[in-house]
């Protein structure tokens, strides 16, 4: 089953993962200010954040590829 999605609910996930990746961000500097206090969770975190910007890259693209299309 293929899975559509308007411009409208993918501005809204646009914006949900921005705002996810951005907490990352700031999980992973407040993890960087404390080292060596939880130095293990740098990695686990580092991926998450990674694969958070991935999506919000490919939503972002997926956006401005719709938002072109004519109505």
């Amino acid at each position: 089953m293929i899975e559509t999605i308007t411009i409208d609910e993918l501005k809204v996930r646009v914006k949900r993962l921005n705002y996810e990746a951005g907490q990352l961000k700031l999980d992973l500097h407040d993890l960087a200010e404390d080292l060596p206090k939880d130095w293990d969770k740098i990695m686990e975190v580092a991926q998450r954040a990674h694969q958070k910007y991935v999506d919000l890259m490919a939503a972002r693209g997926q956006l401005a590829e719709m938002e072109k299309r004519p109505q």
